[in-house]
């Protein structure tokens, strides 16, 4: 029987992860925050008051054993001068599939199974209304997933709105699961959306499997500046109940000089530093490898099919 991992995240370091992840013989359940409020889908969620479908759009599509193409196709956003500008063909697919059958967790299985998706996809909320905040370090509440991103901040605390009311499917697959996983990804707008809910973090407390962070590369502009692997665990660990954080894969690789510069003065993010001692001192272990990988767009990316391996060995050894 194969192993059950329960993957928590979002965007686009979350479709990265699944793409090598699906390959290793897992039964994965991918988990996704609709809360983003920005682009096409913010769009869509203002017209069709709906929950946020782009992540769940990328994932699915990175999941999907169909070719290239057709995956080309569900990424594709017109590009015209009506209203249909800047939408993704998946947006709209999903939208249309919310409106008849009125479940966002119905519409992603039917879009699975057209896609030849092998693996579960579900959204850590139906509701409709989700709306992120986020309280900065000056007191300020900013609101919106894309606001808070773009304010540039560290926060002090991230919130909902209004509480959520968390997929049962959600809270049954943190209970079966063998890992619990936290996707490299935008800490405040990826990762912590899943896990402020007060009845995921209760799942946490009583699963009886442990919990894997996978950290980023590089920093996050204003979020996560001159944050070390120690400090995003330890700002995970903020969130959590009882249950912490029990190992850690970061990327051991140097940054070649010009990238990493290109990165510095053009996206203001620096590498993410091991401090492999911070870590010894919470109790976390930490799985140190060369995972660095440039993707066609010029961008740094974990190297996918590494990630998977590691994750996989990690599992079959606890």
């Amino acid at each position: 029987m194969y192993k059950k991992v329960v993957v928590f995240g979002g965007g686009t370091g979350m479709s990265f992860l699944l793409r090598g992840l699906k390959d290793f013989p897992l039964d994965i359940t991918a988990v996704i925050t609709v809360s983003d409020n920005g682009r096409s889908t913010g769009k869509l969620r203002e017209e069709f008051h709906t929950p946020a479908v782009g992540d769940i759009r990328k994932v699915i599509t990175n999941l999907s054993q169909i070719d290239e193409p057709i995956k080309d196709m569900m990424s594709y956003r017109f590009k015209t001068s009506s209203d249909l500008n800047g939408h993704a063909v998946g947006n709209l697919i999903l939208t249309a599939m919310l409106d008849i059958t009125g479940s966002l967790k119905n519409s992603i299985a039917y879009l699975s199974k057209i896609l030849d998706v092998r693996h579960t996809v579900l959204p850590i909320s139906e509701d409709s209304d989700l709306t992120l905040m986020g309280l900065d370090k000056d007191g300020n509440v900013i609101e919106g997933e894309e606001q808070i991103t773009m304010a540039h901040r560290q926060f002090e605390r991230i919130f909902y709105k209004h509480e959520p009311k968390v997929t049962k499917e959600v809270l049954d697959a943190i209970e079966e699961a063998d890992l619990i996983l936290f996707s490299m990804g935008s800490l405040y707008t990826s990762v912590l959306p899943n896990i402020i809910c007060k009845q995921v973090t209760d799942a946490f407390d009583k699963a009886k499997a442990p919990i894997m962070y996978l950290c980023n590369i590089v920093t996050q502009p204003g979020e996560t500046d001159n944050f070390t692997v120690g400090d995003h665990v330890k700002l995970l660990n903020k969130y959590l109940g009882e249950k912490k954080v029990d190992a850690v894969i970061a990327n051991s690789k140097e940054i070649d000089e010009a990238m990493a510069k290109k990165y510095e003065t053009e996206e203001q993010k620096d590498p993410v530093k091991i401090d492999k001692e911070e870590l010894d001192k919470i109790g976390v272990e930490l799985i140190a490898e060369n995972l660095l990988t440039v993707d066609t767009d010029n961008t740094l990316k974990h190297h996918s099919l590494k990630l998977g391996s590691l994750i996989f060995s990690y599992l079959m050894r606890n």
